[in-house]
């Protein structure tokens, strides 16, 4: 067979030299995220860690989460904005470790695409960059695939994996949890990650974005903001403060996400909620069922703790010093069920 009539990987729709160059423009980047406990350096086949400070606790626990960030990447697309998804990816991951009082050690990424553009993988990677960075958190590595033929060539999808380590004795499971303790919400940037696909099916024209230039803008300034990342307070708060128990409120809402830390028997009534902008918007504009929403979305909380009413008031004035909007939300009871009366 003569040369001409070779059919190439590339040819076939895989170019890894690009790849090969992608890895050399972010190693610099990615390399900003590591502490003297990563080995070696970007592109080799694993990531290497030294977990060799986990000799000073007395019983150290690993804790692992994986998640992406959801159908908010057709946003991204048809926005062209890339470099906060990143942000989002991160923050899924290590916000739920956090619920069992995780500290964030090291964190990969799986970007999977149709084609391989260098500009828009490089806006991803530097969000999940400073997503890392936020959550004192290494970037060790990742996988980046090219899937010609199967998605179109401009199309993404974004998967994390985080490890972190947690004394046992110090671990938050939500087992001292009593009847009468004070739920505290922590304020969301707007809905984070979740609720998506009826975001998009509400505010896309046939998957496009409106014809309006004020609608655009208020899913570019309030839907499309990159989930908070609560880790630097909340390993800070613990170190000062009794947390019983912890909820990062993900898909489902209140209504899924609040008995995952509850004891049986357990429950908890919502009876404050702050004003949020977004969600009421949401709601007047589209005629949504508020009970149906606290299924769907987190409606201005994005995270949560329990506590014993005696330390309300120290909790709150530490979470204004660490700089996070912070509401008493309600109260738990023996009712074993979930209760919003706001």
């Amino acid at each position: 067979m003569s040369n001409q009539n070779k059919v190439t990987y590339k040819d076939a729709g895989v170019d890894t030299e690009k790849g090969q160059e992608f890895v050399k423009r972010i190693k610099a980047n990615v390399a900003s995220t590591h502490n003297q406990n990563v080995l070696g350096g970007l592109g080799g086949f694993a990531a290497c860690y030294d977990v060799s400070f986990l000799k000073s606790y007395q019983e150290p626990i690993l804790l692992s989460g994986t998640d992406g960030v959801g159908t908010k990447l057709q946003l991204a697309r048809l926005l062209g904005i890339h470099n906060t998804v990143g942000i989002d990816l991160v923050a899924m991951c290590v916000n739920d470790i956090l619920v069992n009082g995780g500290k964030p050690l090291f964190f990969q990424d799986y970007i999977a695409c149709g084609k391989l553009h260098l500009p828009t993988m490089e806006s991803i990677v530097s969000g999940i960059v400073k997503g890392c960075n936020l959550a004192n958190c290494a970037l060790v590595g990742g996988e980046t695939a090219e899937h010609p033929g199967v998605m179109p060539d401009e199309e993404y999808d974004l998967a994390g994996f985080v490890v972190g380590a947690v004394e046992k004795s110090k671990m938050i499971d939500g087992r001292s949890i009593l009847p009468g303790d004070t739920i505290i919400g922590l304020a969301s940037s707007g809905p984070h990650s979740n609720g998506f696909s009826l975001i998009r099916r509400l505010l896309l024209k046939e998957g496009k974005l409106p014809s309006s230039q004020d609608e655009i803008q208020f899913i570019r300034d309030h839907i499309f903001v990159p989930t908070n990342i609560y880790v630097k307070s909340i390993i800070s708060l613990i170190e000062k403060v009794n947390i019983k128990g912890m909820v990062h409120i993900t898909g489902g809402g209140f209504y899924e996400n609040i008995p995952r830390v509850l004891p049986n028997g357990i429950g908890a009534e919502i009876s404050s909620l702050p004003e949020s902008y977004v969600f009421s918007k949401l709601e007047k504009d589209h005629s949504l069922d508020r009970n149906d929403m606290y299924g769907t979305f987190n409606m201005g909380i994005g995270y949560i703790l329990v506590v014993d009413s005696r330390a309300v008031d120290t909790t709150m004035n530490e979470l204004k010093t660490l700089g996070e909007i912070s509401y008493v939300i309600g109260k738990t009871n023996d009712s074993g069920k979930i209760s919003i009366t706001v």
